[in-house]
């Protein structure tokens, strides 16, 4: 009696040393990208192996069943970390207290519609949902913004959600990062993990800029520039830049679907820099609030920077050199991303 009293103490002792759950929401919760997301984040590879999570899925009401489900499969995954699955199609329910949330859905651009339609119909969709993130979520909450157009809808939300700092919104640019460093790893014959310090400067969309100046890659133990490990400007001014600004409508067409399984990846990257910080000395790119740049990126723009995160707080790399190829690549991805906002901005206003 006393063997099994003291057991069930030392479970309830190691249950009670837990942290409280995190409320984590993701949308377009029934989507592809989802679906590769939500095992990762439920089993704690984002926000820690002793985290409990409760996880939102919203999603619109004709994917409900669709999420049925997904709820069904997490929960078949028997996974100690989750505590609560809660799906819904109410904003007043995803929104609710949240310590983070990951904006995956978006209205997809269709074939004919021009990209001031898809801006419009995103714009009404992050609308809503910053309004609702300044209406129901914690105003500590860490918004990443995934759907596209992923750096004005970043900048929508953020609009619309005035009383959370501009500094808890971010946009995801780590999945083109990591196609660059992958391409930079590649091409120098070592694993993914030897090259750091690539840049993705600007838009998530083919303007961006993927910088490696400030690249280091180590090879055979030694680390060098990615200029020097590769021995071919040519093509890093040319072939690298255009197959990571370009390799998501690859995929596509390889696929005949849209990038999941490395977007789930990326997000699981940013979330937890977010969450532990970045490597002492390294710097990983993600779009911010782009006020205070030290580059001349003009300042009312979620626009793709070098950053550091410690204690959950990130800051632009400063100082890095700009050479002149450098300086009209960064300004033409700024200057996308300033037609995008404007044009926004009109519909915001409608």
């Amino acid at each position: 009696m006393l063997t099994l009293l003291s057991s069930m103490y030392l479970v309830v002792r190691a249950f009670s040393s837990q942290p409280e759950p995190i409320r984590v929401l993701v949308t377009g919760a029934a989507g592809q990208i989802a679906y590769s997301l939500l095992y990762s984040i439920a089993k704690g590879d984002v926000f820690g192996k002793d985290q409990p999570i409760i996880l939102v899925l919203l999603d619109i009401p004709p994917m409900l069943p669709v999420l049925d489900g997904v709820v069904m499969e997490l929960q078949d995954c028997a996974l100690p970390l989750l505590r609560e699955v809660i799906p819904t199609d109410k904003v007043e329910v995803g929104f609710k207290d949240l310590d983070a949330a990951i904006l995956v859905g978006s209205m997809p651009r269709k074939e004919g519609m021009e990209r001031k339609d898809l801006l419009k119909a995103n714009v009404a969709i992050f609308k809503t949902q910053g309004g609702a993130l300044e209406k129901y979520a914690k105003k500590t909450v860490k918004v990443l913004v995934v759907g596209n157009p992923a750096n004005t809808n970043c900048l929508i939300a953020s609009k619309s959600a005035p009383s959370i700092p501009k500094e808890n919104f971010s946009c995801l640019t780590r999945l083109d990062h990591n196609r660059a460093s992958s391409q930079v790893a590649m091409r120098c014959g070592v694993s993914a993990d030897h090259v750091k310090n690539v840049i993705i400067w600007g838009n998530h969309s083919s303007s961006q800029y993927p910088d490696v100046h400030h690249t280091k890659v180590n090879v055979h133990g030694s680390e060098t520039g990615a200029y020097e490990a590769i021995k071919d400007d040519a093509w890093l001014r040319g072939d690298f830049i255009s197959t990571v600004q370009l390799r998501g409508a690859a995929v596509i067409k390889a696929r005949k679907l849209s990038s999941a399984m490395s977007a789930a990846k990326a997000i699981c990257d940013h979330m937890r820099d977010i969450w532990f910080g970045t490597k002492e000395g390294e710097f990983i790119s993600m779009g911010v609030y782009a006020a205070g740049n030290s580059y001349g990126i003009p300042e009312d723009l979620i626009y793709s920077f070098p950053i550091q995160i410690k204690n959950k707080t990130w800051k632009v790399v400063d100082g890095l050199s700009i050479n002149d190829f450098s300086r009209a690549k960064m300004d033409a991805t700024a200057a996308e991303l300033l037609e995008e906002r404007d044009t926004a901005m009109d519909f915001l206003s409608q």
